[in-house]
């Protein structure tokens, strides 16, 4: 029982780290119809920041988490006006290309940053570990998990109440109807990027507190994508549904797989996102939580 707590336990401070990294696929997706492809090196780019200012300038790690977050929303609407706002009109796949195409520049840019090595950076929850019977939940897990629920919170709450955050919903339902209501379209891609850079940053944070950063984050970033599709590309509660789902998932095959299907290999968890994935999409194409369109022909 133990055993299984513990992975409950780890599968939910996963699922709040792909929540993070999923809540920014989906927003940018909702304002613009394209999947971007770039959030991996976005988490890695910004992580980074929080590597160079804490670790190698010694700023105190709250300091350098707000710097952070402030160079890597720059760095989205810079990378969305520079890149992504020529391509308005474009096939949405061009889109789409360019930004694989960003991923891979901002990920030899970051990687040539940050070096090949671990790069640790200031922990302010330490190695300290709550017990409770025999499941072992670390600061760092709780803190990931709260961090998560007061982001969607915050998110929810400025989309409901905000002047942009209305701008951004009616953004996505129609932009051809905001355009004429007054709304900006443009202003709304930029912010929706910034946003969705922040989210990417603060979730290769968690990824790398206590261990380190390095270019194995991206691995995990990509993980999220198979969670955006689980719960619906252009839903919020699906992307933290697919989130909790995948996560736990995963965790349980990681504890329990290597004792009863040894057979399947060592690492098949890291797999498990993807099959996931794949058996939604057998039965709901667009997603737990996605909504369908229906096309006349």
């Amino acid at each position: 029982m133990s055993q299984f707590l513990q992975a409950v336990v780890n599968g939910v401070a996963l699922a709040a780290i792909y929540a993070l990294i999923a809540l920014g696929f989906v927003i940018i997706y909702k304002s613009m119809q394209v999947l971007n492809f770039a959030q991996p090196a976005l988490l890695l780019i910004g992580a980074y920041w929080v590597v160079y200012f804490s670790g190698i300038w010694g700023w105190p790690f709250w300091v350098a988490i707000l710097s952070a977050a402030g160079l890597a929303a720059l760095t989205g609407v810079l990378l969305e006006r520079v890149f992504l706002r020529p391509m308005v009109g474009k096939p949405v796949f061009a889109v789409a290309i360019m930004t694989i195409g960003l991923n891979t520049a901002i990920n030899i840019v970051a990687l040539d940053l940050l070096g090949l090595d671990l790069r640790p950076f200031d922990n302010p929850w330490g190695l300290k570990v709550l017990t409770l019977g025999d499941v072992r939940i670390a600061h760092s897990q709780i803190a990931v998990v709260v961090a998560a629920v007061l982001l969607v919170g915050a998110l929810l709450a400025f989309f409901k109440y905000s002047r942009m955050g209305l701008a951004m919903r009616a953004t996505a339902f129609d932009q051809e109807v905001a355009l004429t209501q007054g709304v900006s379209v443009s202003g709304v891609f930029a912010v929706s990027w910034a946003i969705a850079s922040v989210l990417a940053m603060v979730g290769g944070v968690f990824l790398g507190v206590g261990i380190g950063l390095d270019k194995s984050v991206t691995v995990t970033a990509l993980k999220a994508l198979p969670v955006v599709v689980v719960g619906g590309l252009d839903s919020i509660s699906g992307a933290l549904a697919g989130a909790l789902l995948v996560g736990m998932v995963e965790m349980l095959t990681a504890t329990y797989q290597p004792q009863y299907a040894a057979f399947l290999g060592k690492g098949f968890s890291q797999v498990v996102p993807y099959v996931v994935m794949f058996v939604v999409l057998l039965i709901r194409p667009y997603g737990l939580f996605g909504t369908e369109e229906v096309e006349r022909v």
